[in-house]
């Protein structure tokens, strides 16, 4: 199972609404989270290794977000679940969905991108494993799969860690797992008939329940233009004149 967000493209510059009260998505370009993508790719190698007999692909939105489904599917996904909710989602709420979709599938691994290109908050992969009381391994630049074991190596501060963890588990996907496949148009024609299942949001039984507010969008500050210095002697003094060095 693959949970995947619909984000603006990441080659897109996204600009602030000049109310402040959202960004200004209209006629944007929108693509499938590129660390979902990888998580994807993953699930697909390991179904083509024969860890696994299908992928599902997962994702929480309105009606507008079939497209990237369809899109995963195209690069060889089974099936899709699409969670019909309007507006938009804190990670809590996105991990109970998640949780609810697992124990009606029970998948043996749920894959997720470590993030989302738009706001970055990185926690739902984390959140999932706790309400679903499972292991997690996060940040996978490695992973192999075997004898119901998840093996994950990851990049810490100090190196590489290497994780095994039972399955059914959760594991967050890096950028440095894998390359994801090009998808070819007759596979784009043949994802159009692939099943696409609605389940509405009420369905799952879960609450609703926002634990924070956005009041307000900000782009951030300019930049103030950099100062070239002519050898090391004269970086030194500037930063001292800057307080950065004592």
């Amino acid at each position: 199972m693959v949970a995947v967000k619909r984000v603006v493209d990441y080659n897109v510059r996204v600009r602030v609404k000049p109310d402040g009260s959202g960004m200004a998505l209209e006629g944007l370009k929108m693509s499938i989270n590129p660390f979902d993508e990888i998580a994807i790719e993953a699930a697909l190698r390991l179904k083509e290794a024969g860890t696994c007999d299908n992928v599902l692909l997962v994702s929480l939105g309105p009606a507008e977000i079939e497209p990237q489904l369809r899109t995963g599917l195209a690069m060889g996904a089974d099936r899709a679940i699409r969670v019909d909710v309007a507006g938009s989602l804190e990670p809590l709420i996105v991990a109970r969905a998640l949780h609810a979709v697992a124990l009606r599938e029970q998948p043996i691994l749920v894959l997720l991108g470590k993030q989302a290109v738009d706001d970055d908050h990185g926690q739902t992969g984390q959140m999932l494993a706790a309400l679903w009381g499972r292991p997690q391994a996060t940040f996978a630049s490695q992973l192999t799969v075997a004898d119901g074991v998840a093996t994950v190596t990851r990049e810490v501060d100090a190196g590489l860690e290497t994780l095994a963890v039972d399955l059914p588990a959760v594991v967050t996907t890096d950028l440095r797992l894998n390359q994801p496949r090009y998808v070819k148009l007759p596979e784009i024609l043949k994802a159009k008939t692939k099943p696409l299942t609605v389940l509405p949001f009420a369905a799952l039984e879960i609450p609703e329940q926002r634990q924070f507010t956005v009041r307000e969008y900000a782009p951030p500050p300019q930049r103030s233009a950099g100062v070239r210095v002519k050898d090391v002697p004269e970086l030194v003094a500037t930063l001292r004149s800057r307080g950065v060095l004592a």
